[in-house]
């Protein structure tokens, strides 16, 4: 029965998951792209029809996601890596962009709460570029921590490098940040930037998980 619970989480997880990071990556490399050159009329109407439906899907997915993400975690403690704990970091900032940053500024941008859209669109799109960037490591991690050989990386055998972990959690401190308070740096302002940027950052963070 167990093994049948889990089976389920993971099948939910993987899911949900999909659904938010599809959803991620449509804000990202098609919504934004196109509003850049609709006409005005036709992106008002989709900010008033189609924007709401898609942050509904998006953001509940992005919950659910983290929540069986918790169950799973739990069901494996004995098992914990490195990689699963870089992977977790990431998509927890990840869970709380969308519910802390993106959302609260998209529903000044579509109409649904009172602010200035100037301040809340350029907030909201840093922080959507930010999962962006995440994506793409945090989506490695969830798969090399189980498929990847790294045995020696065990938490629970004392064995997991500190040089390592310290090294991963500053680099993802340090753009969190920069997501809270800093700017949309040249690196991730495009899609063709922020995806390449992505693949970058996680050659860094796994060269750190697996030679550190």
């Amino acid at each position: 029965m167990e093994d049948l619970v889990n089976m389920l989480f993971r099948w939910g997880h993987i899911l949900v998951g999909v659904t938010w990071i599809g959803l991620l990556y449509y804000f990202n490399f098609v919504q934004t792209e196109y509003f850049k050159e609709a006409e005005e009329e036709a992106r008002k109407d989709a900010v008033a029809k189609l924007a709401p439906r898609a942050l509904w899907w998006f953001r509940w997915a992005a919950l659910f996601t983290f929540i069986t993400g918790l169950y799973l975690l739990y069901s494996i403690t004995l098992r914990v890596n490195l990689d699963i704990i870089l992977g977790v970091t990431m998509g927890t900032f990840m869970m709380l962009n969308v519910w802390g940053i993106i959302w609260p500024n998209q529903k000044i941008v579509i109409g649904l709460k009172e602010g200035d859209p100037g301040i809340a669109g350029p907030k909201a799109g840093l922080a959507s570029r930010t999962n962006t960037l995440f994506s793409l490591p945090m989506l490695y991690f969830m798969v090399s921590s189980a498929h990847l050989p790294h045995g020696g990386y065990l938490m629970v055998q004392g064995d997991m490098s500190s040089t390592a972990f310290l090294a991963g959690i500053f680099i993802i401190l340090a753009i969190q940040a920069n997501a809270i308070w800093g700017k949309m740096f040249g690196v991730i302002t495009s899609v063709r930037d922020v995806i390449i940027s992505g693949f970058v950052l996680t050659v860094v963070l796994s060269s750190i998980s697996y030679y550190l």
